[in-house]
């Protein structure tokens, strides 16, 4: 993918040389460039917020057990595509379900292979992940989800703020 991107920029550098070059030329030419760069692979942050989902199995489980609903089991998938979502609020510093690039949740979840109704919860603070699940447990929507019965699987993960590493910006995603 690069190595097409770098030639067509090749081109693109010849062709400027070319007398006969006009706006429209140099205009498909740059929109080829830039649907070639659109389809790179998903970009996935690193770091101690991923792999937390196995952590939060038992809490997830009891909390599923109280709301007579069955253990969701924790999913690679799911979890990449909540630690790109944490990692996308961590980058902007705000809690958002959209990433910066104009993709919405659902084209996040296809972009990360995930396929099926899924649902997100987010959020923002400087809690541990006992916190966290009080926190969303307490709240209508994010309740619903969690214990929404269609689910079956999940990913948990964080990013910790750059300037203030106590914040972290968290993301749950589920899925069937």
């Amino acid at each position: 993918m690069i190595a097409a991107i770098q030639a067509g920029m090749i081109r693109l550098a010849h062709s400027l040389d070319e007398p006969r070059l006009n706006r429209r030329t140099l205009m498909i030419a740059l929109a080829a460039i830039a649907a070639l760069s659109a389809c790179s692979t998903v970009s996935v942050p690193t770091g101690e917020g991923a792999g937390v989902s196995s952590s939060a199995t038992a809490t997830l489980a009891g909390l599923r057990a109280t709301g007579g609903r069955g253990p969701l089991v924790p999913d690679a998938q799911l979890e990449q595509a909540a630690l790109q979502q944490a990692g996308y609020m961590a980058q902007r510093e705000r809690m958002s379900h959209t990433t910066g690039w104009g993709k919405d949740f659902a084209s996040r979840m296809k972009d990360n292979g995930v396929r099926g109704a899924a649902a997100e919860n987010i959020a923002e603070g400087r809690f541990d992940q006992k916190k966290l699940f009080d926190i969303w447990m307490n709240s209508q929507g994010h309740r619903r989800n969690i214990l929404d019965p269609d689910f079956s699987r999940f990913g948990l993960a964080y990013v910790r703020d750059g300037k203030d590493p106590s914040l972290r910006y968290w993301a749950l995603v589920l899925g069937r």
